[in-house]
């Protein structure tokens, strides 16, 4: 995917995943970032994967936010387009959310979904 694509497609995260991000990075110094993809598999065909990671590849899209920094790859911005990561604290518990438009379905506990 060529810079003006990339710039093109838009993912954004909202004050509370770049506060809860920007936390999880001060505690853990080595890393830089946290890298959100889409892999096969899951219960809705396609599932989001978290992992907080110290560099970054030639083809990640760069998230930023105050001291927060996500990192998504050429493949996954595909299926990513138009969406929004969240964090979510409630009597469910806490956890990264992602808003997808793309997604027609998706499971109950929010991280498998299908196109």
């Amino acid at each position: 995917m060529n810079a003006d694509a990339k710039s093109a497609i838009k993912v954004e995260m909202t004050d509370a995943a770049a506060k809860r991000i920007a936390a999880i990075l001060a505690r853990e110094p080595s890393k830089a970032a946290l890298r959100v993809s889409v892999e096969g598999g899951g219960c809705s065909g396609f599932s989001y994967k978290f992992d907080l990671v110290d560099s970054r590849n030639d083809d990640d899209v760069a998230i930023e936010k105050g001291d927060a920094t996500v990192l998504i790859d050429d493949l996954s911005m595909i299926y990513m387009a138009g969406s929004v990561i969240d964090f979510v604290d409630d009597l469910m518990g806490q956890s990264f959310q992602v808003r997808n438009p793309n997604a027609v379905a998706s499971c109950g506990c929010g991280t498998s979904f299908s196109i």
